[in-house]
């Protein structure tokens, strides 16, 4: 489990697809293609996994993304679970508490993305070779022992 019940979700998007890989909740998405915006159901509309530092931030993904065999067993809604290729849920404002994370967390130190998606620190992106121009959040606490943290998402 990469986040806690214990969240608050002041901006959601639901109009992107994942269509890439299979993912774990708790992490940073980037924008894959830019769709038209105008349609809910826009096929274009699609985030993915970052593949470089220079993407932009989509969201923080809400939803684990599991490439399921459909024919031998049933969707299961109850876990939170979505179809490779199926909408997510972004959180692109609000509070969560995830452990993908990277380093040691200061409280209000501001949160950035690295390759992998998860959350890092501002000392460990000036480290990286190609920053984000923005940070995605800030963190709200240190981990705790099994590695979780809280952290405040805002991405503009």
């Amino acid at each position: 489990m990469a986040l806690k019940p214990d969240r608050v979700e002041h901006l959601t998007d639901i109009s992107f697809f994942k269509n890439d890989a299979v993912a774990e909740r708790g992490g940073i998405v980037v924008h894959s293609t830019g769709g038209s915006g105008a349609a809910m159901d826009d096929a274009l509309a699609q985030v993915a996994d970052v593949s470089a530092l220079t993407d932009e931030p989509a969201g923080l993904l809400l939803n684990d993304v599991v490439n399921l065999d459909l024919t031998r067993q049933h969707y299961n809604m109850h876990k939170d679970e979505i179809q490779l290729g199926g909408k997510v849920t972004l959180l692109r404002r609000g509070t969560v508490v995830t452990d993908q994370i990277s380093g040691t967390p200061v409280v209000g130190e501001k949160a950035y993305f690295a390759l992998d998606g998860k959350l890092v620190t501002s000392s460990e992106a000036s480290a990286m070779i190609a920053v984000t121009g923005a940070p995605v959040g800030r963190f709200l606490g240190v981990a705790d022992s099994d590695g979780y943290c809280k952290v405040e998402i805002n991405i503009v």
